[in-house]
């Protein structure tokens, strides 16, 4: 009897070890077939990944609108580069309240506006100013502003080319009570060559406003190292000078600036 137990454990053992190798794990096949990737994919990747980087936040705000600058130049005759200056100096490259909070980007008060509106204090507390669903609207506004009032008319009588003519005749218009504003819509166009948007709207017919010598103005182009106390101390006049000339706020330069060294008020 035990004889007989111990011939079928024999059995019942050997039939397990040959039911486990039976089973057998079939790898599965990989049908994913390799991609190659191109140097194109590897930079177009890259340029994906990498925005465009800005040296301030008025180059990107330049960059964001120089199009439809030129787009209201082409419809409406005003330089591209007298709306961009505008907008940067009444917008703060758009980071002032009004352009955040309203796409108001010229400061344009309500008026006879019968749109959306905001408040905010500006010659006095609270004053109404218009509201607008995108800065498109402010900039086509803005071009409306100043073809519609007869006030800035005599405008529209100046070469397009000359910026320099349009930022003193819209101080002269009214357009803003700072007396100094003109020559800040100057220095910002010539700091980043506005006036370059205006040459590629009219192309050919482009002609460069020099300043005029009976002006008794002599002017200087900033290169690579100057500072505005190098630039002064060559031209025998003080920083403070140099800056309240050409509308200057703060100390920084750009390489091809145009800055008035000698102006016929200090001859």
């Amino acid at each position: 009897m035990k004889r007989l137990i111990v011939i079928f454990c024999v059995a019942l053992l050997a039939f397990s070890c040959k039911s486990r190798k039976g089973i057998v794990t079939k790898k599965q096949k990989d049908n994913t077939k390799p991609v190659e990737v191109t140097q194109k994919d590897n930079e177009q990747k890259s340029e994906e990944e990498s925005p465009a980087v800005y040296v301030t936040s008025t180059e990107h705000y330049i960059d964001l609108h120089k199009a439809t600058a030129q787009q209201e130049m082409s419809l409406y005759g005003i330089p591209a580069s007298i709306t961009l200056a505008q907008g940067i100096l009444e917008s703060g490259s758009g980071r002032g309240r009004l352009s955040v909070e309203a796409n108001n980007h010229f400061g344009i008060k309500c008026h006879e506006w019968t749109g959306k509106k905001i408040y905010h204090d500006d010659d006095e507390k609270q004053e109404c100013f218009r509201k607008y669903k995108d800065a498109k609207y402010s900039f086509r506004d803005h071009s409306l502003f100043l073809t519609e009032r007869k006030r800035y008319s005599n405008l529209f009588k100046l070469k397009i080319e000359d910026y320099k003519g349009w930022a003193k005749g819209l101080k002269a218009a009214g357009y803003a009570t700072d007396r100094k504003y003109p020559q800040k819509l100057i220095s910002l166009i010539e700091r980043y060559n506005l006036y370059e948007y205006d040459k590629e709207v009219l192309g050919d017919k482009y002609k460069q406003f020099e300043l005029p010598q009976s002006e008794g103005r002599i002017t200087y182009t900033v290169v690579k190292g100057d500072t505005l106390y190098s630039i002064s101390r060559a031209h025998n006049i003080t920083v403070e000078e140099l800056q309240n000339i050409n509308g200057l706020s703060d100390t920084a330069l750009s390489i091809g600036q145009v800055l008035v060294v000698k102006s016929s008020s200090n001859n």
